[in-house]
């Protein structure tokens, strides 16, 4: 009874974190599609697996350092912050690679599948990295 008493314990902390998680999310997808020069959500309902590819990527490349942020955090606003600083490095990415590789998206809403993963994996090797550097 002990160890029910004590896991229940942490039930509002993990609902804090994951109410946080989610909305970081939606932030960062809401950005995402924003600066992107097509509609991802209507690409991908018409069967767009270069957008689906992309977004998904982005997805990736930004939870997996927000997983570690959860993990590594102190409190809730220390999670928030790295998830933010996530949140930009993902941005700068996109950004840059966008400027330093001319057209990289503009067969995505042809459904040139090779830039879609190419910029899916940028962004999930992004996180990796930027996932490592978020160590105490």
């Amino acid at each position: 009874m002990e160890m029910l008493r004590y896991s229940i314990a942490g039930l509002p902390s993990f609902g804090l974190y994951l109410a946080a998680t989610f909305a970081l999310l939606a932030v960062f997808l809401l950005i995402y599609v924003n600066i992107t020069p097509y509609k991802e959500i209507a690409l991908i309902r018409e069967g767009n697996a270069a957008a689906a590819a992309s977004i998904s990527g982005a997805m990736l490349g930004f939870v997996i350092p927000l997983a570690n942020a959860v993990i590594q955090s102190s409190n809730i606003a220390d999670m928030v912050m790295w998830g933010v600083i996530a949140l930009v490095v993902q941005l700068i990415v996109y950004g840059v690679v966008t400027r330093v590789i001319p057209g990289i998206t503009s067969g995505i809403p042809q459904g040139k599948v090779a830039q879609g993963v190419f910029l899916g994996a940028l962004s999930v090797s992004t996180g990796i990295l930027n996932a490592a550097c978020i160590t105490y």
